[in-house]
């Protein structure tokens, strides 16, 4: 394997990554920042209403897009084990 393919195999992984774990991420960005202007507002600063409600959130969105995120992941095992021949004699 050459230098580069491995780069572009790991640039692809990582971009695939950062793509299934988006959602959970941009939920507890969203929901952080809902209890954070909340918190303000009426001055309860409590540990515990800042991350339950992140925690819950995060894991029903986790549900939500499981298939899809599984889909995609399998996708490019698939993708990536298809081509593996390819790939070892490309050296």
């Amino acid at each position: 394997m050459n230098p580069t393919l491995v780069v572009d195999l790991g640039r692809e992984l990582l971009l695939l990554a950062l793509l299934v774990s988006l959602p959970m991420l941009a939920t507890a960005i969203a929901v952080g920042l809902l209890i954070a202007i909340i918190q303000t507002v009426t001055a309860v600063h409590e540990q515990t209403l800042a991350s339950v409600p992140k925690m819950i959130a995060v894991l029903a969105v986790a549900l939500l897009v499981m298939p899809w995120s599984m889909g995609k992941l399998v996708n490019y095992t698939q993708h990536l084990l298809r081509e593996l021949p390819r790939y070892a004699s490309a050296r």
